[in-house]
């Protein structure tokens, strides 16, 4: 069945051609199972490490999603290497939200039409659609990977797209492991690997997808306005805090190209802090922001309801 081989090949295509809109409900079925394995917790029970452990899943791979699928493939904020490239590809493909090619191309789309009726996910349609209905469908199963010409070049990353789902069963048959090997060279930290499996890959992974689709879902709605963008992009702290630095959205929409999101001091933009890190490290290097004369100008344009 079709839709059984994408659950493992998404048999890379250039363009989609659906323009259904409905679910596609028996290719979701591990989107689904991955909600209801968290509550293998009741089983499982917890402890300190399996904490610690989804907590550093969390923030690891929320950095890759903020800087590395966002900010650089989607709007080229920085360069690095093409090692480095791959490296946080791959990280930001162990957070089962698919492949930096996919990923980009829609949210490139988003930026082209946000708020309107070609934007993928758009908040007008409702809180559901725009949080996670839209990628659950078969119109956007795949994207239009037109706009992604810079990125579809590297056969790695294709490779990362295609198999989206090999990255999130390393991630999990590792973290098995290492509950396991917990469980036998640190028997008083009273963690296994199924422990492991369920607080470090299911619950942090879930934590981490809805994390991130708020900034679809609820970046749009709640917060405030400094700019007078094209869209209906809101400033929320608490969000910015959730995602690292993605909640600054109304600052990203008036100027998407910068690597910095949180345009003032008092504006926590933690993944704009690391990449800092790395570009003194020549981990990264030209990266954009935006100009003070820009951030403190006020242009009145339209808003689109």
């Amino acid at each position: 069945m079709k839709s059984l081989r994408y659950w493992f090949d998404s048999k890379y295509d250039k363009v989609n051609a659906s323009v259904d809109n409905t679910i596609d409900w028996f290719r979701i079925i591990p989107f689904i199972a991955l909600h209801l394995a968290c509550l293998a917790v009741f089983w499982v029970g917890v402890s300190p490490v399996a904490l610690i452990t989804a907590a550093l899943l969390y923030f690891i791979r929320m950095f890759a999603i903020t800087a590395f699928y966002h900010r650089y493939f989607a709007h080229k904020s920085f360069k690095t290497s093409r090692p480095v490239q791959f490296i946080f590809a791959a990280i930001g493909a162990c957070s089962t939200q698919r492949g930096p090619i996919w990923w980009a191309a829609h949210h490139r789309q988003h930026h082209r039409h946000a708020d309107t009726a070609s934007d993928p996910h758009s908040p007008n349609d409702g809180f559901l659609w725009s949080h996670l209905g839209w990628f659950l469908t078969k119109r956007y199963f795949q994207a239009d990977y037109r706009l992604v010409k810079d990125l579809t070049r590297y056969p790695e990353l294709r490779w990362l797209d295609r198999f989206d789902i090999a990255m999130p069963v390393i991630l999990a048959i590792a973290l098995f492991g290492f509950g396991e090997w917990l469980n036998w060279s640190k028997p008083e930290w009273q963690t296994n690997g199924w422990q492991m499996l369920v607080w470090g890959y299911f619950i942090s992974t879930v934590v981490l997808l809805h994390a991130t689709l708020l900034i679809n879902s609820l970046a749009h709605k709640w917060g405030k306005r400094r700019y007078n963008t094209e869209d209906g992009s809101r400033n929320n702290f608490w969000l910015a805090l959730l995602t690292l630095g993605e909640g600054w959205h109304n600052n990203h929409h008036y100027h998407a190209s910068s690597a910095r999101q949180g345009f003032y001091w008092w504006e926590i933009d933690i993944s704009f802090y690391l990449l800092v890190l790395m570009k003194k490290l020549g981990l990264i290097w030209d990266m954009r922001t935006i100009s003070a004369e820009k951030r403190d100008h006020r242009a009145g344009i339209r808003v689109i309801k």
